[in-house]
């Protein structure tokens, strides 16, 4: 359900798919992306990546920043390569992973120009700082308790560099405003991780809405008619978001290079529906739950000779299931709905493409674009008055 190591194999591998792209710009970015890739093919490793500038101050640019470099940028260039300096973010996994890429979204101002690069590195080169979170979990929680949270927490971190050195073999776009704002237009690093975005999507969808109907089931609610009606809602949020997948399997296009890509507009349907999904599923989720999510006992009180019996008395679910499988059942969906541990997983769902509503505004400008007008409204006023005139033409008076 997480991120998983095709996430950012697929960015790479549609790098080097498109590295006339990086050539645009240099012979030796070209090489540098395809050498990166069949490194880290080769060897098997599994990357991170920070593409986000630090909330610091968003209505300003990145060199209008108060500090040159809260936002990094390169300090200068030497023999050796790229010195780099300043943060992004959001590293997710970064102290369990082996290198870094760094990249951007489009939006470079012009006076960018020592923010829009693009290089790779391993994690612990010097100088590189990783900064995290609080753990929601620290190895010792049961995992009769919190059955998700003791083990599959997802680490998300800062990543500081202090003049760092970026060796010119790992560089990939060097200062180049321009190239920073078409890497995501003109290469396919938006729709390869799309779609494995959409099926990560699918997948925890498709969990809090078992979870959900096994707890309305437990405790006997799933026959009033409330409860079915959300319940259906989850059904069918989870079956459109897995039509949406597939139409985009099915619909692919092949790029001249032979590179398949999905098709755009059902994953960035995708994108702009969960966002909306997965925070209503945990709605419901935490609606049927109920007070029960807020009462469980834990896993020692069923052990304990002295406490065993009124947890089997008092914990039963309706009949056939037990007072055991119930708990662990509430459990397991308050590791979703209620834990820093499922709140984490409900933030990253949120914003994990970015600010939702920029992204609905993006989606619609681009429709637009393809849509200068609609064949069949026009089709429709065309007919209309057609059969306008023609009544006129015959001398018929319409009735109101």
């Amino acid at each position: 359900m997480g991120r998983t190591p095709d996430f950012l194999n697929v960015v790479v591998t549609s790098m080097a798919t498109n590295d006339w792209f990086f050539r645009e710009y240099g012979e030796r970015w070209g090489d540098n992306i395809i050498n990166y890739y069949r490194y880290i093919r080769d060897n098997d490793l599994f990357l991170t990546h920070a593409i986000m500038n630090p909330q610091n101050d968003r209505s300003k640019a990145a060199h209008e920043q108060g500090d040159e470099y809260t936002h990094l940028g390169v300090v200068r260039e030497t023999a050796d390569g790229l010195i780099v300096r300043g943060a992004k973010m959001l590293a997710t996994l970064a102290p369990i992973t082996d290198e870094v890429i760094i990249y951007s979204y489009p939006g470079f101002a012009p006076g960018d120009e020592k923010h829009a690069i693009s290089f790779a590195l391993p994690l612990d080169t010097p100088g590189l700082r990783i900064y995290c979170r609080e753990e929601t979990q620290d190895g010792t929680r049961s995992t009769w308790d919190h059955p998700l949270a003791s083990r599959f927490e997802e680490m998300d971190a800062v990543l500081v560099f202090h003049d760092v050195l970026v060796p010119w073999e790992r560089v990939f776009i060097n200062q180049n405003v321009e190239a920073g704002n078409l890497l995501y237009p003109k290469t396919g690093i938006n729709l390869q991780p799309s779609h494995q975005s959409a099926v990560r999507g699918l997948a925890k969808l498709s969990f809090v809405t078992d979870v959900t109907c096994s707890i309305a089931d437990a405790i006997g609610v799933d026959g009033f008619l409330n409860v079915q009606n959300q319940l259906s809602e989850l059904i069918q949020g989870v079956e459109s978001i897995r039509a949406l997948a597939r139409i985009a399997e099915y619909e692919y296009s092949i790029t001249d290079l032979g590179e398949a890509l999905p098709n755009l507009v059902p994953l960035e349907t995708i994108r702009g529906l969960l966002p909306k999904m997965y925070p209503r599923a945990i709605e419901i989720l935490q609606t049927i739950g109920a007070g029960g999510l807020l009462m469980s006992p834990t896993g020692a009180d069923f052990v304990n000779l002295e406490t065993a019996a009124d947890m089997e008395k008092y914990y039963v679910g309706r009949t056939g299931v037990s007072s055991e499988k119930r708990i662990r059942l509430f459990k397991l969906a308050w590791d979703l709905c209620g834990e820093a541990f499922g709140q984490r997983l409900l933030q990253y769902e949120r914003y994990y493409s970015g600010d939702p509503v920029r992204k609905m505004a993006m989606f619609y400008n681009v429709h637009k674009k393809s849509h200068p007008s609609y064949p069949r409204v026009e089709h429709a006023l065309e007919e209309s008055l057609l059969m306008s005139e023609e009544i006129k033409g015959n001398g018929k008076q319409l009735d109101c």
